[in-house]
């Protein structure tokens, strides 16, 4: 070492130190950069852990339009009927017979007594007078053991099932066994689907949608004056409508309904049922619809039923959408009689 310059020993002794440095960070990672370790493990977003345990997580912002997948409770009791009658109504739709029975009172106040639902493939044009028959007379006994007066029981055709051509069977086999057949327009059907489904207290504040095969409904009252507007209806891919003709028809349709009572939407028909279905709590007679994106559509007529009722979301800015178990636009018409 004593022939070695000084800047040659400066130059043996960093190599010694690098080396040591070197043998150090490979065999004892730990000792050199664990302040590093503990940061990188942290994590940058809350765990299930951390969910479970009550804290609140703020969801990412979705900017799809209306939008989340939670739902909240609708807490209104409807009036009950007192010293009521029982009545009857059998709807002939256009996937087939439903009936139901309502104990109603002199001050309309009604409930839901008994309901049965049914197919009989019409839309479909696959009935045949044995079929619409044998369940037309199966509706009626059904009715009559259960107490309703034979002049209590009444029939509706719906606007969506005139549209098909089978429903001449029905209405044939009906005059037959000397029963007359109500039928009504979109318009009234809307009309009717309001009086069953819309709470009084709900007047100013509220509409109504009815989601049907044949056709949707979207009605408001206005100046004491029901209004109503007809969209394309659940099964209109199969008349090669487009989704985008049909969202931009019910959307038109939904933009007429005032901005004041765009706070609540009470929604009935066949789609909002299978939604409904999802997210019922026991026997709640409403149920509060998730948002259009919420749902992932289970066939062709469930996609299509999606794509009406985001529409009408878009359209009018809704976000609390109310399903009603018992209300059907027949019932409506039986609080007419």
């Amino acid at each position: 070492m004593s022939r070695l310059t000084p800047f040659a020993r400066i130059l043996i002794v960093l190599a010694i130190v690098a080396a040591i440095f070197f043998g150090v960070k490979k065999f004892f990672p730990g000792i050199i950069g664990s302040g590093d370790a503990t940061t990188t493990e942290m994590p940058a977003t809350p765990t299930d852990e951390t969910t479970a345990t009550g804290t609140e997580t703020t969801p990412p912002a979705d900017n799809s339009g209306t939008s989340t997948t939670t739902t909240s409770s609708f807490n209104y009791t409807a009036p009950e009927p007192v010293n009521g009658k029982l009545k009857g109504v059998v709807e002939l739709g256009a996937t087939g017979f439903n009936s139901f029975i309502i104990n109603v009172d002199a001050q309309k106040n009604w409930k839901l007594a008994k309901a049965d639902y049914g197919s009989s493939l019409l839309y479909e044009s696959m009935t045949n007078d044995a079929e619409v028959t044998a369940g037309l007379k199966n509706y009626i006994a059904n009715m009559l053991a259960f107490g309703v007066g034979g002049k209590d029981i009444h029939f509706v055709i719906s606007s969506g099932a005139q549209k098909v051509e089978a429903t001449k069977q029905i209405i044939a086999a009906l005059k037959k066994m000397g029963y007359f057949v109500n039928t009504v327009t979109p318009e009234q059907e809307g009309q009717l689907a309001l009086k069953s489904v819309l709470p009084s207290s709900y007047n100013d504040k509220a509409f109504v949608v009815d989601i049907g095969s044949g056709n949707t409904k979207i009605s408001w009252l206005q100046g004491g004056t029901i209004m109503a507007k007809e969209a394309y209806g659940a099964k209109y891919y199969q008349n090669k409508t487009t989704d985008d003709a049909a969202y931009q028809n019910a959307a038109a349709m939904a933009k007429a309904v005032p901005s004041n009572l765009r706070g609540t939407c009470f929604i009935i028909g066949g789609v909002p049922f299978e939604l409904a279905k999802q997210t019922r709590s026991g026997k709640e007679r409403f149920t509060v619809l998730k948002a259009p994106n919420g749902y992932t559509a289970e066939g062709e007529k469930q996609k299509a039923g999606l794509n009406i009722y985001k529409a009408i979301a878009d359209a009018t800015s809704c976000q609390n959408f109310v399903f009603d178990w018992d209300a059907n636009f027949t019932i409506g018409f039986l609080l007419t009689l």
